[in-house]
């Protein structure tokens, strides 16, 4: 499973929803013409697993041309600052059937859809294979009849495909229709009320049930590893090789790049190019370990952790958006996760504030009739008022005192549910700590205000591997060791939980650090600090630098056949 999350930026006044409105107007298909690919794709991949036989299943893949996709949107964005769009949708999930559907009744529209204009790639189509396909690079575009002429010439401009295939009709006695035609003139194929294909369509309300061994798994709790060091070494990777597959520094906003808490692009204005003062921060996260131990606390956890994540780089969360990826639905453990999962993300979201503003589903994710762990990932999108200095990041510098912000580390050894060196060494039970709200939110504004005052020099939150993984790409990001002497066990240094920040800080401000923690309500604990060419946690564990820095570097390329990485 991938799941991306793109942001766009707009002048407010130029915001273009998904209605047709205005009965007369015109849909127009831009973009490719429609094949069989991807038929079905949505509700084909989402109900068939994944085994041997998948390869029955190409024809339901969508077949993506990228310099077609490009033409598209440069065009589209043409229409729309010249103003001659009065609605606009993309073709994804069920094709025209969901595009033509959603506009008329967000629009509270009919529509008469005329399948036999709608530009073919194959001889033969049946009408439903039309309606239903799910050919890439595909736009509806509502616009009126006075404005036509131009949306075709801009199109044409940009060698992009544009054809008149609906026209927004009256209610009729409250009802909006939409009618499936052969010819606007021709024979009527199918006629069904827009809103049923929408947001009235039926719901299912399938079976819950607990998993009958979730009081066994919950009593059995991780064992701490014997082995620390080899542990801590087997948690380590860098992404970096990932993110180096594109250049992120394109248009040269980038602020903070990939591989640290979160993204930070600077915000200029998307019509006259000028810098706002301002940034805006993204982050993505997702935990399958923490909802597969509890999906409603793991999700709430998983929405806190972004929080977290955008506070390390000064950001304020405004929004965010989800992607609830689960097993089959009809399995009941299956939907009782889902359910969980959504309660959870509510709870936190109302915690902080969040309004949703977007998310789809990723159901029927199975191999073998086996699901695959409850896997809710979440995108929180932060603006950085006063972006008058770029974040310290994940770093520190030689003599700086490390210090940990969101725990004092006095509780006896927290548990390891759901923590990756549980999973690591197969350990899949246990009980995850609670969900606070009201603590997270001092953590997060701690956090926040000191980054963007400058009062730390280093930032990074501890959430998968926990404090350990966290030392240790401090680690290998700066090439300088660590003494810790404030980790009093080993479940304290890999237990996991978001709220929990590492931040170096120059010695002589230290106690204003203190100070202000104690002042906001915040526990913390003095680490140790940073220097020499060891990492070493008292009583727990001692590597050299280099070989930190190496495992970190070397495993991601090495797992994925691509060797060592030089330097």
């Amino acid at each position: 499973l991938v799941n991306v999350l793109c942001l766009g930026v707009l002048p407010v006044d130029r915001l273009v929803l998904a209605k047709a409105t205005g009965a007369g107007n015109l849909a127009v298909l831009l973009g490719s013409a429609t094949g069989r690919d991807g038929i079905g794709g949505v509700s084909v991949l989402a109900s068939a697993g994944f085994d041997e036989g998948s390869e029955d299943l190409r024809p339901a893949v969508q077949v993506g041309e990228p310099f077609e996709e490009k033409r598209l949107i440069e065009a589209c964005l043409a229409l729309l600052d010249a103003g001659l769009v009065v609605g606009i949708q993309d073709l994804g999930g069920a094709g025209l059937t969901c595009a033509a559907s959603e506009t008329a009744a967000n629009g509270k529209m009919g529509m008469d859809f005329d399948v036999s204009a709608v530009p073919r790639r194959e001889p033969g189509m049946e009408p439903f294979e039309v309606m239903t396909s799910e050919s890439q690079e595909r736009m509806l575009a509502i616009v009126t009849p006075e404005g036509l002429p131009e949306v075709m010439r801009l199109c044409e401009r940009w060698e992009v495909a544009a054809t008149v295939v609906g026209k927004v009709t009256e209610p009729v006695d409250g009802v909006g229709w939409l009618r499936i035609v052969d010819g606007f003139d021709g024979e009527e194929l199918a006629k069904v009320p827009a809103s049923s294909l929408h947001d009235a369509a039926p719901l299912y309300n399938r079976p819950m049930a607990e998993p009958a061994d979730r009081a066994q798994r919950a009593s059995a709790d991780p064992q701490a590893p014997a082995d620390v060091a080899a542990t801590l070494l087997g948690l380590l990777y860098d992404t970096s090789w990932v993110s180096s597959q594109y250049d992120h520094q394109l248009f040269l906003n980038t602020v903070e790049g990939p591989g640290g808490d979160a993204v930070v692009l600077r915000l200029k204005h998307p019509t006259t190019g000028e810098d706002t003062g301002r940034g805006l921060a993204l982050t993505t996260d997702g935990n399958h370990r923490w909802c597969a131990v509890d999906p409603r606390v793991g999700t709430a956890l998983t929405v806190a952790e972004s929080v977290i994540n955008l506070a390390c780089v000064g950001a304020r969360p405004i929004a965010v958006v989800n992607c609830l990826n689960f097993g089959n639905p009809e399995h009941p453990e299956v939907m009782w996760q889902l359910s969980e999962a959504i309660d959870g993300m509510s709870e936190a979201c109302l915690a902080f504030g969040l309004p949703v503003v977007g998310g789809n589903v990723s159901l029927y994710n199975e191999t073998a009739g086996v699901d695959i762990d409850p896997t809710p990932v979440v995108g929180l999108l932060g603006v950085v008022d006063q972006l008058e200095r770029r974040p310290p990041g994940v770093t520190m510098g030689v003599g700086d005192v490390l210090v940990l912000l969101g725990d004092d580390l006095s509780s006896p050894a927290p548990s390891l549910a759901g923590s990756a060196a549980a999973w690591l060494g197969g350990q899949k039970g246990g009980k995850l700590a609670p969900f606070d709200g009201a603590a997270l939110t001092r953590v997060a504004d701690l956090v926040r205000s000191v980054v963007r005052t400058g009062l730390v020099s280093g930032v990074h939150d501890a959430s998968s591997g926990g404090i350990g993984v966290a030392l240790a790409e401090l680690v290998a990001k700066t090439g300088l060791g660590v003494e810790v002497t404030g980790v009093p066990s080993t479940n304290h240094l890999f237990a996991e939980a978001p709220g929990r920040v590492i931040v170096a800080v120059d010695p002589a401000r230290q106690s204003e650090l203190l100070d202000l923690a104690a002042g906001a309500g915040v526990d913390c604990v003095v680490l140790g600090s940073a220097g020499g060419t060891r990492f070493v946690v008292d009583g727990l564990l001692e590597l050299s630098v280099d070989e930190v820095t190496s495992t970190y570097r070397d495993r991601l390329p090495q797992a994925l056949g691509e060797g060592n990485v030089q330097g």
